[in-house]
């Protein structure tokens, strides 16, 4: 199984939006696809259509071992794509699991149990470098990270980065980036042009091609319990996430995706 961080210590970068949607577009082309909601807003869940009254068990109850893989996770209205829901239990996870063995291995542990139940997990991170985004750096293979194009942009990815090595150097040395997506681009506004091309000229390759615009459809979305790519799969904030996940599964070991 595959699996893939989304993560961005700022909030409000369209983090959620972009794993709601290339979790959709992954089940699209037959992957079996495990959507892990690890931010204790539950925004991800709230926008498959997960209400808080049908979250029996949570990410929450996984980390903390009260319940396995299987009994947390839960179908979607997306054929193909599973999702592990969460609570505001969350928000007291990182103190319980202090005194806990083994504390930034418990989504890594929970994982490695179920592989080969799903081809690719992705995992969406809460915004801050907290123990619960560590658990999801040292459960993944790779990282994806959303960066909204605005003037402090690279002055966050700076910071992740940073948190990316130290994950590496103590926990998970196969940790790779598998790229940044530009996100919330505008057109209309020069800042934005000029924040694409300051991380393009700073992470080359890094960066993918595809940019994702602000776009109405994709806020209307969560609101209807949808993704974009169901709730208007023809706006252009669905067609850039469709281009983005052909990207992401261009950068994927294509024996791994053979499945």
């Amino acid at each position: 199984m595959i699996r893939i961080a989304i993560a961005n210590q700022k909030g409000g970068v369209g983090k959620t939006t972009t794993a709601i949607n290339l979790a959709t577009a992954l089940a699209a082309t037959g992957q079996r696809t495990l959507l892990i909601d690890l931010d204790p807003q539950g925004n991800a869940s709230t926008g498959l259509g997960i209400g808080l009254a049908a979250r029996e068990y949570s990410s929450y109850d996984l980390l903390i071992g009260s319940v396995p893989l299987r009994e947390a996770v839960m179908h979607s209205k997306v054929p193909k794509l599973d999702i592990v829901p969460a609570t505001q239990d969350l928000s007291g996870a990182e103190i319980e699991l202090i005194d806990i063995e083994e504390r930034t291995h418990r989504l890594k542990n929970c994982l490695d149990d179920a592989d080969g139940q799903w081809d690719i997990c992705l995992i969406d991170c809460p915004p801050s470098l907290g123990l619960l985004t560590v658990n999801a750096m040292v459960a993944a293979e790779s990282l994806l990270v959303p960066l909204q194009c605005e003037f402090f942009a690279l002055e966050g990815l700076s910071q992740l980065l940073n948190t990316v090595e130290r994950i590496r150097g103590r926990f998970n040395p196969t940790l790779s980036i598998m790229g940044v997506a530009l996100t919330m681009y505008d057109r209309r506004n020069r800042l934005t042009d000029q924040v694409a091309d300051d991380v393009r000229a700073c992470l080359g390759n890094l960066v993918f091609e595809t940019v994702i615009p602000r776009n109405v459809r994709l806020s209307e979305a969560p609101s209807h319990g949808l993704p974009a790519l169901i709730y208007d799969h023809r706006c252009v904030g669905s067609e850039a996430y469709m281009a983005l996940a052909r990207e992401l599964i261009g950068r994927l070991p294509q024996k791994d995706m053979a499945a």
